[in-house]
This record gives C-alpha cells, structure tokens and sequence, in this order.
C-alpha cells in the first residue's frame, strides 16, 4: 500500500509540471532544462544523503549509468517528440508504456502476463486516449508520433530496469546515481542542439527550482522507492495516473474544461486500475 501511495503522489506531482514546463520552455531550451532539472536533483540528494555514498562500488555505479541512460533517454526523445506533435499526442503515446510493460516484463523474466495485465492495459489506453486527445484538433502520424513511441519504449525499459536492478540495494543511492548519470548524458548533448539563455528572470530560476527539486528528485525517488516494492504492470498503471492529475491541474490552474470526454477517460483508467489489483475470480491473487 505504501509503495502505490509513493508511486501515485509522484503522478501528482507530476501533473502539476505541465504548465509550469510550457512557460518554462519560453526562457530555456529543452534539452538545457533537462540538464538543469537533472542537475538540481542530484546535487540535493548528494547533499542529502552525502553518507550513502559509502556504499559507492562497481555494482552500483553499473546500475545508476543504465538507470539514468534509460530515464535520460526516455526524457529526451520524448522532448524531441513533443517538438514535432501535439502536447495530446505526446501525452497518449509516450503512456504506450502501459501496454508494453507486461510483455517486456514477460520478455525479460519468462513470467507470462495473464488476461487481467492485458485487458487492464487496453482500458487504461483507452482512457488515456479519452483524457489526452482532443479530437479534431490532431494531425496525421508523423515523425514525432515515432520519437514519442520510442520514448514510451525507453520508460518501460526504465520500469523493468528498476525491477531488476534495485533488489538488495539502497533504492535513494542507486537514485542519486540514476540522476548524476543523466545529468551527465544530457549536458554533453545540449551543446549541439541548445543554446544556453544569456540570462534567465527569477520566475525560470524559481521554475526550474521546482521542476529539479520537486518533478525530479522527489517525484523520481518516490517512483524508484515504489517500482522496488510494485510489481511492473501495477506500477506502469499507477504512473498513468499522471495524465489524469495533469489535466485535472489545468481545470484549476489553466481554464482546462471538465468534458464528458474527461470524466470517462478517468472512469476508464480507474476501471482499469480497479481491474488489475482485484482480478475478478482469482482469490488471493497479485499483480504479476
């Protein structure tokens, strides 16, 4: 129960970056904000928990450069997408991580997903589909569809890196690795695609504060510390919910209107969690 609630508050919290990264992006490039946002995080969890780094070996240090190349990769190509599509687009196809997570996992672990991962997985899409599409208002598939898929891909990969990477270590150090190991990645690309803002005004500064200290270092570490004790289809479900909490942030903070559209695209990926957990006709059962 604990691991659902850290990993659900991160989709709140990430819910309410979205308007704050749409005024953002007028000051600072994506790629630099990403850098940024990256940078911020690990410095605070290094000045945080400076005594973990005892337990710094190869092990770890391994599994930080693949977990931050995935998380890394996965933030920058879905920001490539989302520069070639709309924000709708984007939003809907990078959730295609909810399908793909039962049968990566499958993939990975021989641990076949039953009819109850699957069918949960199309209802939730759906509902995302509902929630993130404004229809009419959508062009034809186009390159940045690709990247976004692609950038679906690379947090599902992220999801089952998680599973199988933190077992048996200390979830917070091996994300403070993910972070600097990102930050890394990111900062030796933005020079070829991004050019540094000469100056930035104290609203960016306070954004960007934000956006690294609340939509990365707390919102990921919450994700981490869950995906170690949630099986990958539950967590994948359960971080969907960020597409519900940030149109919901919108209607309150953006003058979004509540649609029936809205209403049942949250019944939809409700249904679908509801539908995951319970598993009619499976007594004792858990999410595999």
């Amino acid at each position: 129960m604990a691991a659902n609630a850290a990993l659900v508050t991160a989709t709140i919290i990430w819910g309410s970056s979205f308007f704050i990264m749409k005024n953002t992006l007028d000051s600072i490039g994506s790629f630099y904000l990403l850098a940024v946002r990256f940078t911020i995080a690990s410095v605070l969890l290094s000045i945080v928990f400076f005594r973990k780094y005892r337990l710094i070996n190869k092990e770890y240090i391994l599994g930080g450069i693949v977990l931050g190349a995935f998380i890394g990769s996965a933030y920058v190509v879905q920001t490539i997408g989302l520069s070639f599509t709309t924000p709708g687009k984007n939003a809907f196809l990078t959730a295609v991580y909810c399908l793909i997570v039962p049968f990566l996992y499958w993939a990975v672990t021989k641990d076949r997903p039953d009819a109850y991962n699957i069918s949960a997985a199309v209802i939730c899409m759906i509902g995302i589909g509902l929630v993130s599409i404004n229809p009419g208002a959508e062009s034809m598939f186009n390159i940045g569809d690709i990247l976004t898929l692609g950038g679906g891909f690379l947090y599902a990969c992220h999801i089952i890196a998680v599973n199988r990477i933190s077992p048996g270590k200390d979830i917070i150090f091996l994300t403070i690795l993910q972070f600097v190991s990102a930050a890394v990645m990111i900062w030796m690309i933005a020079p070829f695609v991004d050019e540094f803002p000469a100056e930035l005004s104290t609203g960016a500064w306070v954004s960007l504060a934000y956006l690294g200290i609340m939509c990365t270092a707390v919102a990921l570490m919450l994700q981490n510390v869950g995906q170690k004790y949630t099986e990958p289809s539950t967590a994948a479900l359960l971080l969907s919910l960020e597409s519900v909490f940030g149109v919901i942030f919108s209607i309150i903070f953006a003058s979004e209107q509540m649609t029936f559209r809205l209403v049942l695209g949250f019944a939809l990926i409700f249904a679908a969690l509801v539908l995951s957990e319970v598993k009619p006709g499976k007594r004792g059962s858990n999410v595999q």
